[in-house]
């Protein structure tokens, strides 16, 4: 079983609800536990008007990158996301595979550790929440030192309940 840590965000269409319908179907992807953070409300990074929740999730899983990797698209696709969109722009939901144990993936298609998620606190923050000793699996920076270089950004923990 592989340690999946993903990413999720939503900041249309009661995005609170949005959270909670892709936390259960995450827990459908494994027969394990889940860990996860609580939720964030941030200020949005590009033109987006509304703010987001986010939050992090690690889940077990069998499947293999590419394979979660549809599963999170297609989750998606079913919550209301278009396939095509504006980068930084409104959405019903962001699944995005963070780390994936310590692989180090580049494809056409998928780019493990996720390539922006240094410079989110909207990641960094939770992560340090389920995984307080998390280590960059490339540059094997500690998640706190990750945080103290993330660009600032408003950012709250809410009392949101899953």
């Amino acid at each position: 079983m592989a340690q999946v840590v993903i990413a999720l965000g939503s900041n249309l269409n009661d995005p609170h609800k949005q959270l909670k319908t892709a936390f259960k179907f995450l827990k459908k992807l494994t027969n394990s536990e889940l860990k996860e953070s609580p939720i964030y409300r941030s200020e949005p990074v590009g033109p987006s008007e509304n703010d987001f929740l986010n939050a992090v999730v690690v889940i077990e899983t069998e499947l293999k990158p590419n394979e979660l990797f549809e599963k999170l698209k297609k989750q998606e696709k079913k919550q209301g996301r278009p396939s095509r969109y504006p980068k930084w722009t409104a959405r019903t939901l962001d699944l995005d595979i963070i780390a994936y144990d310590n692989l180090v993936i580049e494809t056409d298609t998928l780019i493990i550790p996720h390539q922006e998620y240094k410079s989110r606190l909207f990641v960094l923050l939770p992560l340090k929440d389920v995984l307080p000793d998390w280590r960059d699996p490339v540059s094997a920076q500690h998640v706190d030192k990750l945080i103290k270089q993330a660009p600032k950004l408003d950012i709250v923990k809410t009392t949101l309940n899953w």
